[in-house]
């Protein structure tokens, strides 16, 4: 039986993130979630994620600013962007996930992930 996949979540509110790993879990991801994008980028020698949930408005460095660096780090990561803000301003990824996220919409989001 093959593991399940790595969804790294990055979120600072944390009603957020416990409703994402909940979703995330559903779908058969194993999820490691950092509360700000320091967090998250210094466990990236120890992480291999095949799915990234990441928020744009976190303290320190910018969620934009950690997107760049997942792309970067792990080229085959589905990157998928989750904010209040408008879509319209979300850095290039795979797929979008405005908020409030509903279950539904992160089943779709995540549909195109590689597991």
């Amino acid at each position: 039986m093959s593991a399940r996949p790595l969804a790294l979540v990055v979120e600072d509110d944390l009603d957020q993130m416990s409703l994402l790993r909940r979703h995330l879990d559903r779908e058969g991801f194993d999820v490691f979630s950092a509360g700000d994008a320091e967090s998250a980028i210094s466990a990236f020698p120890h992480i291999d994620p095949s799915l990234a949930v990441l928020d744009l408005l976190l303290p320190g460095i910018s969620g934009t600013e950690c997107a760049r660096l997942v792309r970067e780090t792990f080229p085959r990561c589905f990157l998928v962007i989750s904010s209040v803000l408008d879509v319209t301003s979300y850095p290039t990824a795979d797929a979008a996930l405005p908020k409030p996220v509903r279950g539904a919409a992160l089943r779709r989001a995540v549909a195109g992930v590689d597991r």
